[in-house]
């Protein structure tokens, strides 16, 4: 199984994972043979990417860390949530948020990944663009309940941090779509437009009854910086409360690895340096550190080269070895196809490590 951008889909290749949109109809299902049509309905979509099968790739399905029905349960909530803010909004009615229900979403969340544990973030989560904003904040509860557990919180602090980072971005919904949207350069007016999300976002989740102080507290802090260059408030270090520079950490990661409209995403690996690289910088290290042990910087199905010239498929990435997956090789180091693809662990490789990712697609050139 591997992940190819749309533009490297063939006729003919099948479908590995299932896709679907933001109210959980399946767009296209798992098995189904990829035709000239149903390519073209996906770019009309905007849908960026296809899992295809790939017998190079692992035998057993790649698992995710949360199961299916929860992901779409909680994208589908979402969806109506923030739906029904911006309608209640521009209908000038009180906004009404469902505190028992969005608990029930993070807490069947909490109870997957726990059930899980040892399981790496292996999976691009394929969208459509018009859809972002919802699967982008299903995406930043689960990391950041993930950051949780890592650390070691107690259930009761995983449902608050949970239920912070899943309506974190709740102001968006009072922020103009043409300039969220926007496939350009936002004007310095447009930004600070946009930048009224986070205080929108607190303002809103403290008027709901229920949600508690720390709910709030996360959607108005999530873009204040460790070395105080974020915004609202520009606050610093432990000024700015745990939950919400957790959800800081994991929403940047999770916006650099998505396509987006002015941009395509950036490879797991790279978003994985930059993102260590801005430890103790613009965020505290030992938040990053307990995120970062969580992901595979090279995600199941990537084709990498490495250090000899051998390029090979990632098979498997375990928990403190994110640079080191397992791997089979596909081509020598003079680039022809091997008969017998033997497998190799990078982490007891000491003579061989990754050079580089090959893109998607150059193989099939």
């Amino acid at each position: 199984m591997r992940v190819l951008p749309l533009e490297c889909l063939r006729p003919g290749m099948v479908v590995a994972r299932p896709i679907f949109d933001a109210e959980g109809r399946v767009l296209l299902n798992k098995g189904v043979i990829l035709k000239p049509y149903y390519i073209q309905r996906l770019r009309e979509l905007g849908i960026p990417a296809v899992y295809i099968a790939d017998e190079t790739g692992p035998e057993e399905e790649i698992a995710d860390v949360v199961s299916e029905a929860t992901r779409l349960k909680a994208l589908k909530l979402v969806k109506e949530t923030m739906e029904g803010v911006k309608g209640n909004r521009s209908a000038g009615k009180a906004t009404l948020i469902e505190p028992q229900r969005v608990r029930q979403v993070v807490e069947n969340i909490i109870e997957d990944l726990l059930s899980h544990k040892g399981i790496m973030v292996n999976l691009k989560d394929i969208r459509a663009l018009d859809d972002y904003t919802f699967a982008h904040s299903v995406n930043v509860c689960i990391f950041a309940v993930i950051t949780g557990i890592t650390l070691k919180y107690p259930k009761a602090s995983l449902l608050q941090l949970g239920m912070g980072a899943l309506l974190h971005d709740i102001g968006k919904t009072l922020i103009p779509v043409e300039i969220l949207n926007k496939p350009g350069p936002l004007t310095p007016e447009e930004y600070e437009i946009v930048c009224k999300h986070a205080q929108l976002g607190f303002e809103i989740l403290n008027q709901q009854e229920g949600l508690g102080k720390l709910v709030p507290l996360v959607a108005g802090q999530h873009h204040e910086r460790y070395n105080g260059s974020g915004y609202p408030c520009g606050l610093k270090g432990e000024a700015i409360h745990e939950f919400a520079a957790i959800t800081a950490i994991v929403d940047e990661y999770d916006a650099l690895t998505a396509d987006r409209v002015y941009r395509k995403a950036y490879p797991a690996h790279e978003a994985y340096e930059m993102l260590a690289a801005a430890g103790n910088f613009k965020h505290d290290y030992r938040l990053v550190k307990a995120f970062l042990s969580n992901v595979a910087a090279y995600p199941v199905g990537t084709l990498v080269q490495l250090n000899t010239g051998e390029v090979g498929i990632v098979l498997e990435t375990l928990p403190g070895n994110s640079h080191k997956p397992r791997v089979r090789l596909l081509y020598d180091r003079e680039g022809r196809p091997l008969k017998v693809q033997p497998e190799l662990n990078l982490a007891e490789e000491w003579e061989r490590w990754i050079v580089k990712v090959v893109p998607p697609g150059d193989e099939l050139k």
